[in-house]
């Protein structure tokens, strides 16, 4: 399985990558193969700010529906655009091309409560 080591994880199974004052968040590889095959992906919070693990969309799956839950609080900048069209990037490449959600981050404090990729690979 696949744990980038340059990512954070939650519980929940999201990654956070961190690029400057943004972060770009999306689900992980355990998480897509847990879920099957990704159909279609919900998120309607495009200009919000959610505080950390409020739901910021769904996914839809062969098997479930899923909600997604913020890593830490932010300002939800951009919903990746090439998801609306092709949903399985996430299946494909969930820590490349099936990023979810581009975000400003509140407070760079949360972002201690991640765990690392050693510390979610532990809890797999």
């Amino acid at each position: 399985m696949n744990v980038p080591a340059n990512l954070r994880y939650t519980k929940d199974h999201e990654w956070l990558r961190i690029e400057g004052e943004f972060a770009f968040i999306g689900i992980t590889d355990f998480a897509q193969g847990e879920l099957g095959d990704i159909v279609f992906l919900e998120i309607e919070t495009e200009g919000e700010t959610l505080d950390k693990e409020e739901v910021f969309g769904t996914v839809e799956a062969v098997k479930t529906v899923s909600d997604l839950f913020m890593p830490v609080t932010g300002e939800i900048l951009e919903v990746n655009p090439a998801l609306a069209d092709s949903p399985d990037l996430i299946n494909k490449d969930p820590y490349g091309e099936g990023w979810m959600i581009k975000i400003r981050v509140s407070d760079s404090a949360e972002l201690e409560s991640l765990l690392s990729a050693e510390q979610y690979q532990e809890l797999l």
